[in-house]
């Protein structure tokens, strides 16, 4: 009994401490989550490094450490830094009544009256919906430019936590392999069925991170090229509108540009209306299409429902981060399902005797018999 009580507080001090652990390191969770997708992400390269520069791990984790802040660390900056700029721009331009929202707004109903007859037939007032747009309009500029204010105020903690995820990178790329072996011999869920979760956690991150946001980075460059090639305003700003948008399935980018050539063409501007048009139905929306299969592949593909509700509970439950960390959970939640049905489904078919379809009755009696006999 004595043994059993040493024991059972071990284990209790043993949670504890691990929930004050995770409580400590909660308010580094972004930094290290990066940490984690760049070491999992780059693992590849990091393999291929090693067979051309031998087991020196050092040299190794650092040169796709490297290779990583080139690739996708500095432009990310540059890009976000170019988007505030713009937002800023943008809201400065509202403030001073250079831009009005609600014009444009006004342009279209005007040329289109079949939209005001349309939208009173669902009894939809268009003084309400044109309010709303541009009040959606001025909070994102607003949205924008705290956060320009936002990065001013915080420049410490910004480049703290860049200097923090790449730290912790290093040592994920040099250290990966032993850690996660550590992981599955602490772990008391059977190393075989731990094996599968960890290489099924590396395969959904990798896929979450390198497919979904590649895909949207790659939708957003083109949507903004398109409305640099055709002049219009703010063309890196929308760029990067679409490229959010574009990871959720059911709205996509399109959201972005068929409005804007619904403008083009309700001013008169048909032929770019038509330009905007067809690249954004050809080229833009099938590059979900082609693409995905590609970089995610199809087995860890969610359906699009899935998505589009892992990703909105996501940014709700960790913010920005939750662009990512949204349609993880909701991976993993699926996979460890599926581990479950997968192991206890068949246990229970085997206890039960199922017999295979098609086979005879004298097969069934003799697995019914065998049942009996275990």
């Amino acid at each position: 009994m004595y043994e059993k009580l040493e024991r059972r507080t071990f284990l209790a001090m043993l949670v504890g401490v691990s929930l004050a652990f995770i409580l400590l390191m909660k308010p580094f969770f972004g930094p290290i989550f990066w940490a984690v997708a760049i070491a999992l992400i780059f693992h590849p390269v990091q393999q291929w490094m090693r067979s051309r520069l031998g087991d020196r791990p050092n040299t190794v984790a650092l040169l796709t450490l490297a290779l990583c802040l080139v690739i996708v660390v500095m432009p990310v900056i540059v890009l976000v830094s170019s988007l505030i700029a713009e937002g800023v721009s943008l809201y400065q331009q509202i403030q001073s009544g250079e831009l009005r929202p609600g014009d444009y707004i006004d342009k279209v109903t005007q040329s289109f009256p079949a939209i005001q007859s349309l939208l009173g037939r669902f009894d939809i007032d268009l003084s309400g919906l044109r309010e709303r747009v541009v009040n959606a309009f001025v909070g994102g500029s607003q949205f924008l430019a705290r956060q320009a204010l936002d990065v001013g105020q915080n420049t410490f903690r910004f480049f703290l936590s860049l200097a923090l995820m790449i730290y912790l990178a290093f040592f994920l790329l040099r250290d990966g392999s032993r850690l996660v072996e550590l992981m599955i011999k602490a772990l008391p869920l059977g190393d075989e069925r731990e094996r599968l979760l960890f290489a099924k956690f590396a395969e959904v991150t990798r896929a979450t991170v390198k497919g979904n946001l590649l895909i949207a980075i790659i939708q957003g460059a083109l949507g903004g090229l398109i409305f640099w090639v055709l002049g219009i305003r703010g063309a890196l700003l929308w760029g990067v509108v679409m490229a959010v948008v574009s990871l959720l399935p059911a709205v996509g980018a399109a959201l972005v540009w068929v409005p804007v050539a619904i403008y083009l063409a309700a001013v008169g501007e048909l032929l770019q209306a038509a330009v905007l048009t067809g690249f954004g139905v050809v080229v833009i929306g099938l590059a979900d299409n082609i693409l995905r299969p590609i970089f995610v592949g199809r087995d860890t593909k969610l359906p699009d429902y899935i998505v589009l509700l892992s990703t909105l509970g996501g940014i709700i439950m960790f913010g920005i981060n939750g662009f990512v960390m949204g349609p993880l959970v909701a991976a993993l939640f699926m996979a460890f399902w599926g581990i479950f049905i997968r192991e206890f489904g068949e246990q229970g078919m085997t206890l039960a005797g199922t017999a295979p379809a098609g086979a005879g009755g004298n097969d069934g009696d003799e697995q019914g018999e065998d049942v009996e006999a275990r």
